[in-house]
């Protein structure tokens, strides 16, 4: 009796939300992550490593493409797996200003930080390979790889706030 009402509730709710699941083409899927499993819970643990050198993986499968021109912000939210948290690269760089997170006009983030320009009035965001260099829309036209600062204007880095 209690499944087929909590059935039902669910049922409803979906309902209530237009019936609609959220679209697959939002954001790719989560990177792997992996999980410690014990008697009585599982628990998952991702480490930063991981979800840097994920996004940085991201952007190399990717090398040449123009499909995230004009969107960089969106290209490396979908690096770490999400999509739609800022509405532009110099919204979440102000943010990172704003939480006291930003590391303004340090040329040496580390692997997956994020690296910042503030070229447009949208900016410019790319992702930091801890080497000196960084991936990002943009680079010759196309989703590419080059030695910090490339672009003029760069403003600093920030860890990923998503």
């Amino acid at each position: 009796m209690k499944l087929a009402r909590l059935t039902a509730i669910a049922a409803l709710g979906l309902t209530a939300l237009g019936g609609a699941a959220l679209p697959a083409t939002a954001a790719p899927s989560a990177a792997p992550a992996t999980s410690t499993s014990t008697s009585t819970s599982i628990s998952t643990v991702v480490s930063p490593q991981s979800r840097a050198d994920d996004a940085i993986n991201w952007f190399a499968a990717r090398n040449g493409s123009t499909a995230y021109q004009g969107y960089c912000e969106k290209a490396v939210e979908n690096a770490y797996g999400t999509t739609g948290v800022y509405a532009s690269a110099i919204a979440n760089w102000n943010d990172a200003v704003r939480r006291g997170a930003a590391h303004k006009g340090d040329l040496n983030p580390p692997k997956g930080a994020l690296v910042f320009w503030n070229i447009s009035s949208y900016g410019h965001v790319g992702v930091a390979t801890g080497d000196g260099n960084f991936w990002a829309t943009s680079v010759s036209g196309a989703i590419g790889k080059r030695a910090l600062p490339y672009f003029s204007n760069y403003l600093g880095w920030a860890q990923p706030n998503f």
